[in-house]
Parts: C-alpha cells; structure tokens; sequence
C-alpha cells in the first residue's frame, strides 16, 4: 500500500501538503491539489480512515448486538438499523450474542477496541447484566426490551398492547378457551404479552385458565411442543395466542401431526409479523412489530446520545398492529374431537412428542 510520502515525491510536493488535500484542512492551490490527486491515482493511494477518524475523536461505526441473527425479527430489526446508520454516513458492526450474557459482555468488550461510536443492543439477558453493560461511558440504546429500573435509551414496541390486540381478536371470533403459548418467564416482554392476554380476557368476563399457559422460548420447537401440551388437555383450546412467529409456526406443526385443520379446528396468531409470516400456508395472522420503525430510531437516539451524553434518558415505546390473515377464524361449533388429540393409541407416547422446550405453567 502506497504511502503518504511515496505520494507527496510523485507529486514532487510535502507530505503536509497532501495530508492537507485528503482531509481539506488547509487552502492547497488547484494546481498543487490536482497533482496530488493525480499521483494517488498513479499509486493507488487510499488514505487511512481510521487513522483519520480517531484523529477526529469518531470512527463513523456503530455497534449492534443481536441474540440471534437467524431469527428473521432480529434480521429485519437489524437491517433497518444498517440502512438507516448509512443514510447517516456510519458503518454497523454486527455481533450475535446467542442469547449468551457472557458473549454479550465479549461482544461490547470487542467494539469498545473497535472504538466504535456507539452501541445499540437487543438482549435476551436479564436486567442485571443488562445493567453492566449499559453502566460504562460508551453511549447504548437497547431495542426490544423494556428495562423500567434503568436509565437508559431504549426503544420498544408496546408488547402488553400487541398481547391485548392478539387476544381481544380471538374473542371476537368466539373463541373462549385461548392458549398462551409465552417467552422464558422472567423476561420483561414475557410477561407484558402475557398481561395483555390477561387484560383482553377480563375486559370480556372470562376466568383466566392456567391449564391453557405454557412457557416456550421464541423458538419453533418451544411452539410446536408446547401446542402439544395444550392440545393434550381434557378441555383443549380452540385457539393460540403464540407470543412470537416462530413459535406459531411450531403450533400450526404440531396441528398437523395431530390432525387438526388451521383454521377450521384451530386459530393461531402469532407475534412479529415476520415476513415468513405472509408466505406460510395459511398465512399467519400476527401482531406486527414496527421493525424498520425500531431500527430508525434506535440509530436517530444513539446518533443523539453521542452528541450529548448528559441528556435525559428517552423511552420511546411504538403502537404495534394487528394483521389478520388466514390462520385464525370464527370458533369451531365444538372443541377438537378426542380422536384428534394425542392419546395412547398413537406410536410414540406424549413424553416421547415432547421434548421439554415448553414447560407447562
């Protein structure tokens, strides 16, 4: 790589002088400038960036920390943060957490010798590592997760409005026996779907039912197993509220295999609205997220904490939605017939079905 005195002999003019042209710091004459610029062709010169950027005090990149990139929310969270951070004129890191506290402590540790600007970060871990993490000098908004204990930036959809939403629809239909299939108990999001679920029931005069609550955890598996818990019940559901779209796509599989018809037998709404959730068939109806919503202004709050870091902390909470599609449907005129639940006549027994990644409340 060619470099900044290299370039200043072939234009027969000081190093200074081309530090100068490359970052407009000084009055150069057009003719000393096209020279220079003339030879950086010449060599293939690029000037060091970051160099440069740290000379500034600023790298223009952001940090993001996903749980898990595969899952198509956070994928869709995540490049609306990419476009909106470029429209801006920053580069985004991306770092996938798996879910792990410790890989998210590693993770920042890595950007912070990245010198990256800032840092914006979606975690799945609980409130107390949450605030070791957001407790140093690097400016950090969280996305996706409500920390009411905390003051920190954070942007987040209303997750006990879009439960409420979920919930109140399937009233509509006639629907009085609801499963809820939610997130790891202990998560804030968790319990606010799960309170929103609760608040639809009691504003129609229906007891909540335990036997129809199951714990999963945001994953397909969780969902299909723990449809299979409630399907197994002497007084089924006729319909699931599953508390993301994966998990809903795991309830209307393990429908399948017990026979029940999607939405004839059995309504599903799921959470998100992931675009997967368009292209399965039946099409799921769901409680949509505003993701690119999130991930613009997640950059424009982190954008703003870095200009002012001794700012009052901003909770933005967004208005989710109600899609409805083809998976739910008008209450069948009786529950699931027994033939179609699980029962000892089938090959595999139901400890055999279910794997254990839903855990029955």
């Amino acid at each position: 790589m060619a470099t900044v005195q290299q370039v200043a002999e072939r234009a027969g003019v000081s190093a200074a002088t081309v530090s100068h042209v490359t970052n407009n710091t000084r009055f150069v004459s057009p003719e000393l400038r096209a020279r220079v610029h003339a030879a950086m062709d010449e060599l293939d010169y690029r000037p060091n960036a970051l160099a440069r950027s740290l000379r500034r005090g600023e790298t223009r990149t952001l940090g993001l920390i996903v749980p898990e990139s595969s899952n198509p929310f956070f994928a869709e969270v995540a490049q609306a943060v990419e476009l909106a951070a470029f429209d801006r004129g920053y580069s985004v890191i991306l770092c996938n957490s798996e879910g792990s506290p410790t890989k998210e402590r590693l993770h920042l540790d890595v950007l912070l010798t990245k010198q990256v600007d800032g840092v914006i970060l979606m975690s799945t871990g609980a409130e107390d590592a949450l605030s070791q993490l957001v407790s140093g000098t690097i400016p950090i908004v969280i996305v996706d997760r409500d920390m009411p204990n905390m003051e920190t930036d954070l942007v987040l959809a209303d997750n006990r409005h879009g439960g409420y939403l979920a919930t109140r629809h399937l009233i509509g239909l006639g629907h009085r026996r609801i499963g809820l299939i939610s997130g790891p108990p202990g998560i804030t999001l968790s319990e606010q779907r799960i309170s929103g679920y609760m608040g639809a029931l009691a504003e129609a005069g229906l007891a909540p039912d335990d036997t129809l609550l199951t714990h999963g955890d945001f994953h397909f598996e969780s969902g299909r197993s723990g449809a299979l818990i409630l399907m197994n019940r002497p007084d089924p559901p006729t319909a699931v509220f599953a508390c993301n779209d994966l998990m809903a796509i795991g309830v209307r599989r393990a429908a399948a295999e017990i026979g029940l018809q999607v939405p004839e037998d059995l309504s599903v709404v799921g959470f998100d609205d992931i675009q997967l959730a368009s292209f399965t068939t039946p099409s799921l109806t769901t409680v949509a997220q505003p993701k690119a919503e999130m991930g613009r202004q997640a950059v424009r709050l982190l954008l703003g904490r870095m200009a002012d870091k001794n700012a009052p902390a901003i909770r933005l909470v967004l208005l989710p939605d109600l899609v409805m599609r083809e998976s739910s449907a008008a209450r069948p005129s009786r529950s699931p017939d027994s033939a179609c639940r699980l029962t000892s006549s089938r090959s595999r027994s139901l400890k055999e079905v279910l794997p254990g990644t839903a855990t029955a409340i």
